[in-house]
């Protein structure tokens, strides 16, 4: 089987419905999209098996959501069903409350790290977060854009957040606070900012 078309080696590509360019924002949102998904890849060969079952059971989840994210946002046809639902979005939601209640409080922002598969999920925090950024740039371009996907890349960035200091915290490796954070969390929980 051969991978290599060559119908982009003039700098388009195909997206589901139509041909933009590879630079093209669209291209951008479901690409970084893509790129969260390679470093969540990474961060499940770094948890063992038996101390991460639970995780690594949502984390394979998680992957499939973000391919059902990347291809509606690479659609621009109107007669295919969007596969990402809202459903996900409240799923992430109690995921989230299960693992802030597991990790220790926090009051300060912490320093992202720790131990190998924590920096991982850091990393795919960060991205989640670019990703977010260049969905709203789309939705502002193209407004049939699924405010389900911004939702679900909203949650998923807090997600990743409480996952990196879940995984820290079960390996016994502490999190350092950012020594110049002001109070930002109240038992574990942001501050609502006024």
């Amino acid at each position: 089987m051969r991978i290599y078309t060559r119908t982009g080696d003039k700098g388009q590509t195909s997206i589901i419905g139509g041909r933009v360019d590879k630079d093209d924002i669209r291209v951008q949102a479901y690409g970084t999209v893509d790129e969260v998904n390679c470093f969540l890849g990474q961060a499940i060969t770094q948890l063992d098996g038996e101390l991460f079952q639970d995780i690594l059971a949502d984390l394979e989840t998680i992957q499939h959501e973000l391919f059902d994210c990347g291809g509606d946002l690479a659609n621009v046809t109107a007669t295919r069903p969007l596969k990402l639902k809202k459903a996900s979005v409240d799923k992430l939601e109690k995921k989230i409350d299960l693992l802030m209640a597991e990790a220790p409080n926090i009051e300060h922002f912490i320093l992202p790290g720790g131990t190998p598969a924590a920096a991982s999920i850091h990393i795919a925090r960060a991205i989640t977060r670019r990703a977010e950024r260049l969905v709203v740039s789309l939705r502002k371009a193209s407004p049939e854009i699924s405010e389900t996907a911004l939702q679900y890349l909203n949650r998923l960035s807090d997600y990743f957040f409480a996952l990196a200091r879940v995984i820290n915290f079960r390996l016994h490796h502490k999190d350092v606070e950012y020594i110049r954070s002001a109070k930002v969390f109240r038992t574990g929980k942001r501050l609502k900012e006024k």
